[in-house]
């Protein structure tokens, strides 16, 4: 069972990792769409010092941008009211031009995994109706409406050319719309020196459950991002649509990985909810290869806290798994 972290100013500490290495992390995660491998060099000396003080060689995966909306930098976060109607663009909510061009009255905007939404009012507008604070460089997703982006963006490519040095082994290609993506990643890769890379393919919507047969062969890990997909259907629908993949896998007898929210509580809470184990477990008894939290070593409060129940919960449900 490989546990990963992600590595974000919260953990970004020799001492902090070193425990979180102790507890039984083997990997981390970095997201590319907040930092650049570049930016990320002092959190990635405090890894392999960490590394080194432990005799622990953690896998390091980066999180491509690939064809991911986000929103663009803000001075300070903007706070949304429920009912209120804000700008879109550079005088509000930023969003990418490829949005702003093609946004139609009515539609729906998803913004940070969900938590927030916002319907176009038109005249460059639109109307709050689910509120909250935005950050930075936050996840758009855009129900029922296809806008089609390069799968390897260009700021990819630039962390590209520094991921063999930097000890990256493996790739996560997010919003995978088919094997086209995938090889065009592998592409990228090679050409940067770095195609002994794993392959980590994001299912994140509707069109990646569909074109998940052909994903498999491609793939060499499949990632369930429960937060991105969890935009595309009702919630309650995100359940089943997670046992699908994972029996899917299962049956082509390719690993893997659950991730979002599996601590979420803990990025305030030292303690999680009782929910939260029960989902770590069943992870592992629906036969992941892999766990991964995001937020909750990024930013969270608990970072180290976060990564014993992960570890603890983990062995629990293996244990159950091998003695009932």
């Amino acid at each position: 069972m490989e546990l990963y972290g992600t590595l974000g100013p919260a953990c970004a500490r020799e001492d902090t990792l070193t425990q979180m290495l102790e507890l039984g992390m083997t990997g981390l995660r970095l997201n590319l769409s907040h930092v650049t491998l570049a930016g990320a060099a002092p959190w990635l000396e405090a890894l392999e010092k960490a590394a080194a003080r432990t005799g622990i060689r953690p896998a390091l995966l980066i999180d491509m941008q690939g064809p991911e909306m986000r929103t663009g930098a803000l001075k300070s976060p903007l706070p949304l009211r429920e009912g209120e109607r804000v700008a879109l663009g550079p005088e509000g909510v930023p969003l990418p031009a490829c949005v702003l061009t093609r946004l139609r009255p009515g539609q729906p905007l998803l913004l940070d995994d969900g938590k927030l939404l916002l319907r176009a009012a038109g005249g460059g507008q639109a109307q709050v109706l689910r509120g909250g604070l935005l950050q930075s460089r936050k996840s758009v997703a855009l129900p029922g409406m296809d806008v089609r982006l390069p799968a390897v963006a260009d700021t990819d490519r630039e962390n590209l050319r520094l991921a063999a040095a930097a000890g990256v082994t493996g790739v996560m290609q997010p919003f995978v719309r088919g094997p086209e993506d995938l090889t065009a990643v592998r592409a990228a890769l090679a050409e940067a020196g770095c195609g002994q890379a794993r392959l980590f393919a994001k299912i994140e919507d509707l069109g990646g459950m569909e074109k998940l047969p052909a994903l498999l062969p491609a793939a060499d890990e499949i990632v369930i991002a429960r937060g991105d997909l969890g935009n595309a259907m009702p919630l309650w629908e995100l359940p089943a649509a997670q046992k699908r993949i994972a029996a899917a896998c299962r049956t082509a007898g390719k690993p893997f990985m659950v991730v979002t929210q599996m601590l979420a509580s803990m990025e305030q809470a030292p303690v999680p909810t009782r929910a939260e184990v029960g989902d770590i477990f069943n992870a592992v008894l629906d036969g992941a290869s892999s766990l991964m939290v995001t937020g909750e070593t990024a930013a969270g409060s608990h970072p180290v806290e976060v990564i014993r129940y992960l570890a603890n919960t983990a062995r629990a449900a293996e244990s159950y798994l091998q003695n009932g």
